[in-house]
């Protein structure tokens, strides 16, 4: 398995005050959930077509035996074209097989698709599928399933995926296990676009997917109660042989993470995952306890408005960029579990594309102070910060008001709830926010979906011409050098003039029982795979 090691700096000191700050935040906001999820708008609409299934059952029954048990976050959304969540990726990834996925070393790997071939041109990828595979009601998996599948994810403009997929000219059924993808420009991250989180392949026809689990996937659903619990237990015709080694799994909800970490200790459950840095360093001492620490490229992000006052002025984001303090940030947020950010999304897990060649500004309160005063701000900047109270955002938050008070900018530091910060999309419109962004597979899809002028995400409002340009190159060539010239070029364009603030990139801990064998956490835990893990001693 190839690891990419961390950036990490030396400890530095830290101050007093920096030091009781945090403590301050960590007793006002407690232990909060890490969110590890790409921001995705609320549901417009859902596809519709023909056919009709069996609904979900209801709640009731004995507890099973034998089963992993899974503490996660309560599932929202249940239709696969809408996950986004750990937890609802989780569930859906043991009921449903995606085309192609991802492995924990960040490869393409066979799933429903056996074997693929790209023509010369970049343009065209024929797959061809697995036999003998069935959905859960008993009817045979066929071509047309995903081609139904993909024209959904594609063609419905309520769906996440449909500018992920508009570079898809056409897919088409060239056997009964054969399907072909045409590209309208070459797309170097193709394989890794078809396994986004979203592209679960569903029956076609499905008429109502958010309340049927109708998948080809390892495990079949049994039991749902939405505040309280979802069960699968293992699907006999699975087509991969030996798989799944479990008889089942138990998907257990909270809302509080603290909880789930103790049910953890009292035995109550055998795995959790994206927990915060204090709950994992609380089980460091216990014998029965596996920890996981995976790097990974999940960040969380800084960003002002650069399209009106006061981040219009390129000054004033420079003047936050000298008062930032980030060694000292990684070590009280992170408590050096993670690598220091670069005010980029490419994180150093993209070794081939990540450099540390253009130098990041050194803090100096006083250059910031003077940029602040020629921008017309003598008397200091006075902010209204919103950050998500998920993860380690409202302590990093604590911190950035501490820091760039010294610099002559006062924050207001808004916490609110993530149901609140992403809802209705007022992430997108306040003037400064911290947002957690998941792992991805390949830098392309941050440059695409947050940066580039218009961008469905572009929270801080960026619109530049030379990076556009780059991030064109950098996602349609088919030569690896120009791709890595254009990335490196992207980096240098943001460290200079981007309205972004990236600090660190946060490893994805979690823990699990020493019962447990054959798990393997990936850098998006929901999509860790659960097919090859067996469990012993209960």
């Amino acid at each position: 398995m190839t690891v990419f090691a961390a950036f990490v700096k030396p400890r530095r000191q830290t101050t007093p005050l920096a030091v009781f700050v945090l403590a301050f935040a960590l007793f006002l906001y407690g232990c909060s959930t890490g969110a590890n999820v790409t921001p995705t708008p609320q549901p417009t609409s859902q596809a519709t077509g023909a056919g009709t299934q069996q609904a979900l059952p209801e709640s009731g029954g004995p507890e099973p035996e034998g089963f992993l048990r899974v503490a996660m976050q309560p599932v929202v959304q249940t239709d696969p074209a809408f996950i986004s969540s750990d937890p609802e990726v989780l569930a859906a990834n043991a009921v449903y097989d995606y085309l192609v996925d991802v492995t924990v070393e960040n490869t393409i790997a066979p799933r429903l698709a056996t074997a693929w071939d790209m023509s010369d041109d970049g343009l065209t990828y024929v797959f061809t599928l697995a036999e003998g595979v069935s959905f859960h009601d008993g009817s045979p998996f066929s071509a047309g399933d995903v081609v139904w599948t993909f024209n959904r994810l594609r063609n419905d403009p309520g769906l996440p995926t449909a500018a992920l997929y508009a570079n898809i000219d056409s897919i088409v059924a060239t056997g009964d296990l054969e399907v072909t993808f045409t590209l309208k420009q070459p797309n170097p991250f193709f394989l890794f676009d078809l396994s986004d989180n979203h592209a679960l392949v569903i029956k076609a026809g499905t008429q109502d997917p958010a309340n049927l689990f109708n998948g080809t996937g390892p495990f079949k659903l049994v039991d749902y109660a939405p505040e309280d619990r979802l069960i699968v237990e293992a699907y006999p015709d699975y087509f991969m042989d030996g798989q799944p080694g479990l008889p089942g799994v138990e998907f257990i909800f909270f809302n509080d993470q603290s909880a789930q970490v103790d049910a953890l200790r009292g035995g109550q459950v055998d795995l959790v995952m994206a927990i915060s840095t204090d709950l994992y360093a609380s089980l460091q001492n216990d014998p029965e306890i596996r920890l996981l620490n995976v790097p990974t490229n999940g960040f969380d992000l800084i960003r002002l408005r650069a399209d009106r006052k006061p981040g219009s002025d390129p000054r004033v984001i420079q003047a936050l960029k000298l008062a930032t303090d980030r060694e000292v940030i990684y070590q009280l947020v992170l408590q050096g579990l993670g690598s220091i950010g670069r005010d980029s999304p490419i994180g150093p897990i993209y070794s081939q594309y990540y450099t540390e060649e253009f130098p990041l500004p050194e803090r100096d309160v006083a250059q910031a102070r003077a940029l602040l005063a020629e921008a017309g701000y003598e008397n200091g900047l006075a902010l209204d910060l919103h950050t998500p109270d998920t993860g380690n955002r409202p302590n990093l938050a604590v911190l950035l008001k501490e820091q760039w008070a010294e610099a002559g900018v006062n924050l207001n530091v808004i916490v609110e709830p993530e149901s609140v910060y992403y809802g209705d999309n007022g992430w997108l419109d306040v003037d400064l926010g911290i947002t957690g962004w998941g792992s991805r597979p390949y830098p392309q899809f941050y440059l695409d979906v947050m940066l580039v002028c218009g961008a469905v995400w572009n929270e801080a409002h960026f619109c530049d011409e030379e990076f556009d340009r780059l991030v064109m190159t950098a996602g349609t060539s088919l030569d690896e050098q120009e791709r890595v010239q254009a990335y490196h070029e992207i980096q240098r364009i943001l460290i200079e003039r981007g309205p972004v603030i990236i600090p660190y990139f946060f490893a994805q801990l979690g823990a699990v029982s020493s019962q447990v064998t054959g798990f393997e956490m990936k850098a998006f835990p929901g999509r860790s795979d659960l097919r090859n893990v067996t469990l012993s001693g209960r």
